[in-house]
């Protein structure tokens, strides 16, 4: 997907001074780990299984194909690759979350030209009980907005109704949008905006128990009580600067936040989730933050490296922008 000339700026800068997670010192990876994978160069989405402990599931951008592949969290190595049957050719695969009963949804909701396609998808397929490489058939929903088309790379499922969100991607923030109690296969589902995110959103996840939201962008994140989709805010949250952050999940057991890159052999960041520290305690006092900047908590960037960056980012996007406006 096309980015902003800031943002390629901070790809660049922060690639220098990033160091990739490890998966050496943990069994689960719920701690972090590096896609090994070398066909997965453009990790958008990822979702903790809940059915495979310490497996996490993720997809490239786009020009892949109709692939899903399983992440052993403890070792970095794809484990299953699931190709999808039953639907078309997939265009800019964004995000994927795991609903009800493991069933896995994938939102192909992105848009490069800014939000012109007239129409975007959504896949839906069951979690295969055993991880080996499989065809798999899923079934697919085609989506409209109430307010015309979009781009949207932030997709979430609530883990008891399963009711199926979509978050779109605007510089001064966008919507949360709620889509039909039931998605059907035949005829339109039509997402309706129903709450601001105060954000540049690239991903978004709900906790296990369906009771918090967390946002994520490329600079930061905040954390909402999700309040039956009336979201309330609660405190930003602590989110690693990374190349090309893209992607944010909860772990399986709701404790930590995962947080993924795009390109190659990209690490995936773990952090306390909201209100649980390392030893699953309290957490947000003065050493949570958003820019990546925490400590005691595996850090990717050096604090006063990711300084620097914000404020060549910051100075960068103010020049593109008035550019725009010149």
């Amino acid at each position: 997907m096309r980015r902003p000339f800031a943002l390629l700026a901070a790809t660049l800068l922060t690639a220098a001074l990033a160091v990739p997670a490890s998966a050496a010192d943990n069994d689960d990876g719920d701690e972090g780990f590096t896609i090994n994978d070398p066909r997965i160069t453009e990790s958008s989405g990822l979702a903790a299984s809940r059915q495979h402990p310490g497996v996490y599931w993720t997809h490239n951008d786009s020009d892949d194909g109709p692939y899903l592949y399983a992440v052993d969290g403890s070792t970095g190595d794809t484990v299953a690759r699931l190709t999808l049957t039953g639907i078309g050719t997939p265009r800019d695969v964004e995000a994927i979350s795991v609903g009800p009963g493991n069933r896995l949804f994938v939102a192909d909701t992105g848009d490069n030209l800014g939000g012109t396609w007239p129409y975007v998808w959504i896949y839906e397929l069951p979690e295969p009980k055993r991880l080996q490489d499989a065809t798999v058939q899923a079934t697919q929903y085609v989506v409209k907005y109430s307010d015309g088309p979009r781009d949207a790379e932030a997709m979430v499922v609530h883990p008891k109704t399963g009711r199926v969100y979509l978050i779109d991607k605007h510089e001064d923030g966008g919507h949360l949008y709620e889509g039909p109690a039931k998605l059907s296969p035949e005829g339109d589902n039509v997402f309706r905006p129903i709450a601001p995110v105060e954000l540049w959103t690239t991903d978004a996840a709900l906790s296990p128990d369906g009771q918090d939201l967390a946002v994520r962008g490329y600079f930061g994140g905040i954390h909402y009580a999700w309040n039956g989709g009336k979201l309330q805010r609660k405190d930003r949250l602590s989110v690693p600067l990374q190349g090309q952050g893209e992607s944010v999940t909860y772990s399986a057991d709701g404790s930590r936040l995962l947080f993924g890159s795009e390109g190659e052999q990209s690490g995936v960041v773990s952090r306390p989730a909201p209100g649980a520290d390392e030893d699953g305690g309290s957490s947000g006092g003065p050493g949570s933050r958003a820019d990546g900047g925490a400590s005691g908590d595996g850090d990717t960037v050096k604090v006063g490296g990711a300084l620097a960056v914000a404020l060549v980012v910051a100075a960068l996007f103010g020049l593109s922008r008035r550019r725009r406006k010149g």
